[in-house]
């Protein structure tokens, strides 16, 4: 089977050949296994390794300057200033946001006159081919994370303050970026639907322990808004993967309700988010993608470990809707190669009928 074919069986609830597994790993470690294994670009290691990586795509703005699928990160488009801050003794780099450019804004009519981009300046002039040149792998193309973007426009402290302090600046801000996103994903799914497994619609909204929010401002601020554009994507029969870090348990009933199709990334060391009480609770409604731990195994544990963690998770969500073996993040630079060869090879090992 190709990797395509693998994960559309296991989203029409048909048994592959084996358990499809995904690769999510920082530029820095994705480069550094392109090296070690010799592989000229990366669709040769997604093979090397036997990966059949969704591929993310979207379409592009002229004015980006990131080269970027995740359309809320192409900061420049919203005029969000930014920095590349080193660490791990500069193994690699994340970008901190240092201009918010809504920070100062005090009243509704500051939302309206901000300087907002319009949907139709995405180009998807290229996108169908951009699609046609990975035939064979999944694809996920377009992107909604809609209070990420808010937390970078406005300052995160004042994003969590507006929720219960102004709360007429937030729905209006996040409304009208709805209505970006919502028009980005029309015309990307009108350019090329029927080449689509994915869209994203996502947030950020656990920590290790607890939620940033409560599950009241979640259900009016951000679930109406989710519920919009889950019921867009299925419309052009498009299925949605739901990324969410952290402890979010307390919002799983939500986002069942709203029809998620994909759970990711399955932190299981957070509160709360323990793999066999998600099994037991959520396995009838989504395909899980991830669990493989980032915090711990991947960077710290042996071979065998990983080769463990695998095994367990192919275990417990074995009669669930479905599952997608990958990491449970961005694997990052300190992890050792040996390490992230074992989870691949433990796929392979473990995850045949």
């Amino acid at each position: 089977m190709t990797p395509r074919e693998r994960w559309q069986a296991v989203l029409q609830g048909r048994k592959p050949d084996r358990v499809p597994c995904d690769f999510w790993g920082t530029a820095e470690v994705t480069a550094r296994l392109r090296g070690e294994l010799g592989c000229a670009s990366e669709r040769e290691l997604w093979e090397r390794l036997g990966i059949d990586k969704c591929i993310h795509l979207a379409p592009r703005h002229p004015l980006a300057k990131e080269d970027e699928w995740h359309i809320p990160s192409s900061f420049d488009i919203w005029h969000v200033g930014t920095k590349e801050v080193a660490y791990q003794d500069r193994l690699g780099v994340y970008v901190e946001t240092v201009i918010h450019p809504l920070a100062e804004a005090r009243t509704v009519a500051d939302i309206e006159t901000f300087d907002w981009p319009v949907s139709e300046e995405w180009d998807v002039s290229a996108f169908r081919a951009r699609c046609q040149e990975w035939a064979g792998y999944p694809i996920l193309g377009c992107t909604s994370e809609p209070f990420y973007l808010y937390c970078h426009l406005r300052g995160m402290e004042q994003a969590l303050e507006d929720l219960l302090l102004n709360a007429e600046i937030a729905e209006a801000a996040l409304e009208r970026i709805h209505a970006i996103f919502a028009g980005i994903f029309r015309r990307t799914l009108d350019a090329a639907a029927d080449l689509i497994d994915f869209v994203y619609v996502a947030e950020d909204l656990g920590t290790q322990d607890s939620l940033l929010m409560s599950p009241a401002s979640f259900r009016r601020f951000l679930k109406p808004r989710m519920a919009r554009m889950i019921q867009l994507a299925h419309s052009y029969g498009v299925r949605v993967v739901h990324h969410d870090d952290g402890a979010i348990r307390p919002l799983l009933p939500d986002l069942m309700e709203i029809g998620i199709d994909v759970l990711n990334p399955i932190q299981w060391r957070c509160r709360g988010m323990e793999r066999e009480g998600l099994a037991r609770d959520f396995g009838a409604s989504v395909v899980f993608h991830g669990g493989v731990d980032n915090q711990k195994t991947l960077p710290f544990g042996t071979p065998e470990d990983v080769r463990q963690e695998v095994a367990d998770n192919l275990r417990i969500f074995r009669d669930c809707k479905g599952y997608i073996v990958a990491p449970c993040h961005n694997i990052q630079p300190n992890t050792p190669t040996e390490n992230i060869l074992a989870l691949y090879q433990a796929v392979r090992d473990f995850g045949r009928p």
